[in-house]
């Protein structure tokens, strides 16, 4: 006999599934920000996503360290086509279930997913476990100086030998820095865009040192978490004024001046 469809997944369960911009989305429905953000609008940061669009399109290469649940993964892999190719890391183990799931879910065959961290040397590094049932921030995990956790493999992207790379999008918490030191050789032969988080303020100076001396602009791109014209037309704001705070870094090379932002050496 043929199997029986479930429409709705177990009451129970942390996951819930919904239809979202880019398809449908299974997310965790104890997580702060991104499971929020798509169980009440139907997508997350979509600002981050509109600027993408505007970089990258079918048949590049991209490489996403922090992929999450995989909101932005599959946007990303719509954007670039069947022809083009994502790398979506993500150590954290429920939470890379969640975004090999949603690949799934919607297609997205042009997508390498890895159950690995990034970093400036090749090893292992401990992840610690948050309790899936619990109220967390899932995408807000360092795994700087983890004493306890899951032993993960911590790889070099430039180990990946990457054929092309037009857009490196790193989301570290704290370890961009160690993401960009293992991407040195990539990002010298690529010149691709880095769209890289910055919101450690103590680690700060030293990531606009590095992108600096790499001969990068930098521009601020903080787009906020709540957008009035979200995919499900949710007029209520449960983000308030909380925003992504990202630095879109541009190879001078490129001869690209970017209008609208600022600039992104000048703390906010």
């Amino acid at each position: 006999m043929p199997a029986t469809p479930v429409p709705i997944l177990p009451e129970a369960g942390f996951n819930r599934l919904a239809l979202c911009r880019h398809g449908p989305m299974l997310f965790n429905r104890h997580d702060q920000y991104v499971g929020a953000s798509l169980a009440t609008y139907g997508e997350f940061s979509p600002g981050e996503m509109v600027l993408f669009a505007k970089l990258v399109g079918a048949g590049a290469h991209v490489v996403e360290v922090g992929a999450n649940s995989g909101a932005h993964p599959v946007g990303l892999a719509q954007l670039v086509g069947p022809s083009g190719r994502v790398h979506a890391f993500e150590p954290q183990r429920i939470v890379f279930q969640t975004l090999c799931a949603n690949l799934a879910l919607n297609s997205c065959t042009n997508v390498l997913a890895r159950h690995e961290a990034a970093g400036a040397e090749a090893g292992e590094i401990l992840v610690p476990a948050l309790a899936p049932d619990r109220t967390n921030n899932f995408g807000g995990l360092s795994l700087r100086g983890a004493t306890s956790g899951e032993r993960v493999t911590l790889r070099r992207l430039d180990d990946l030998a990457l054929p092309a790379c037009h857009l490196l999008k790193i989301d570290a918490e704290g370890m961009e820095v160690e993401v960009l030191r293992g991407a040195a050789a990539s990002v010298a032969a690529h010149s691709p865009f880095l769209y890289v988080e910055n919101d450690r303020t103590e680690r700060a100076a030293e990531l606009v040192a590095l992108l600096l001396g790499w001969n990068y602009q930098l521009y601020w791109h903080t787009p906020p978490l709540f957008e009035p014209e979200n995919f499900a037309g949710e007029a209520a704001n449960i983000f308030g004024v909380t925003a992504s705070l990202n630095l879109l870094c541009v190879a001078a090379e490129r001869n690209i001046t970017v209008q609208g932002l600022r600039d992104g050496r000048i703390p906010l």
